[in-house]
């Protein structure tokens, strides 16, 4: 089911960490999805839990999401934002890039 279009998200980090929270429901609210997750990341479903809380890992998600564009556009449609909002909320979980020296 498609839900309607949202605001676009702030700046800030909590925003990315709301996003990777939602992909990730995403991911486990099929058997598929987070089964294939699961094997990529490594993870066993009983670590998940544990594993979500640990630093890096909202930003894993939304790495692996990013990395697949037919399940990008697919958690996007079904969030009701563009696609272009899950990478702008990558980058927020990733931080400042560091500055190139000349």
């Amino acid at each position: 089911m498609r839900r309607p279009p949202k605001a676009p998200l702030s700046t800030d980090r909590s925003e990315g960490e709301s996003m990777a929270i939602s992909a990730l429901t995403f991911l486990a609210e099929d058997a598929g999805r987070i089964e294939r997750f699961l094997s990529i990341t490594g993870l066993r479903p009983g670590a998940l839990r544990e594993a979500a809380a640990g630093p890096g890992f909202l930003r894993g998600v939304l790495e692996y999401l990013v990395g697949n564009e037919p399940l990008l556009v697919e958690f996007a449609a079904e969030a009701g934002l563009d696609p272009g909002e899950i990478v702008r909320a990558l980058e927020r979980l990733e931080g400042p890039r560091p500055l190139r020296e000349p």
